[in-house]
């Protein structure tokens, strides 16, 4: 299975996120955009994982969970991976991310142990689209700067979710294995 733990955004701010992907479609580049119902910052991407290994992430995601409460998270300004020159990913960022941060760092840690590769150099994201080509490059640009101050609204980070993702020809399927409450 293809698996991530990740924290899902609070519906409430979807149709504010929705806004700001129809002000970058506006701009006619290429993008594919990330459906409202697959919204979600992503702790840590597993890849191809078996059945044991979930139950490794379930217990260690439960066992450090105990040692952290539920937090603010601000949603605020865009940006881009992997650099302004060259966008392949268009996202929304995080206002004072260090509490997530260090659960986040807390987290990978612990995975490294089991195996898995350590992020080097992560930067709390929601990604909003995919940009798909050249065309427009310059118009997609100018409104990622116009927008990057832009203010989403606050929600809380009281769960992580373990997702399966399915690759399909029309995007992503995503399956809630399990909910990690904080």
């Amino acid at each position: 299975m293809r698996v991530f733990l990740a924290v899902d955004v609070d519906r409430r701010l979807s149709y504010k996120i929705q806004k700001i992907q129809k002000d970058l479609i506006k701009t006619d580049a290429p993008l594919k955009l990330v459906d409202s119902e697959n919204l979600h910052f992503t702790f840590k991407f597993f890849g191809e994982i078996n059945p044991n290994q979930i139950k490794q992430i379930t217990n260690i995601t439960e066992g450090k969970l105990e040692n952290y409460q539920a937090f603010p998270l601000h949603i605020k300004g865009t940006g881009v991976f992997p650099h302004p020159g060259y966008m392949r990913v268009l996202w929304l960022g995080i206002e004072d991310p260090a509490k997530f941060s260090e659960l986040q760092k807390d987290l990978d840690e612990e995975f490294a142990n089991m195996g898995f590769k350590k992020e080097r150099s992560y930067t709390p994201h929601l990604t909003i689209a995919r940009v798909k080509g050249a065309h427009n490059k310059e118009f997609l640009a100018d409104k990622i700067h116009e927008l990057q101050d832009i203010e989403i609204g606050k929600m809380d980070v009281d769960k992580l979710v373990l997702k399966k993702s399915e690759l399909t020809p029309v995007g992503p399927i995503y399956t809630d294995l399990h909910e990690f409450f904080i």
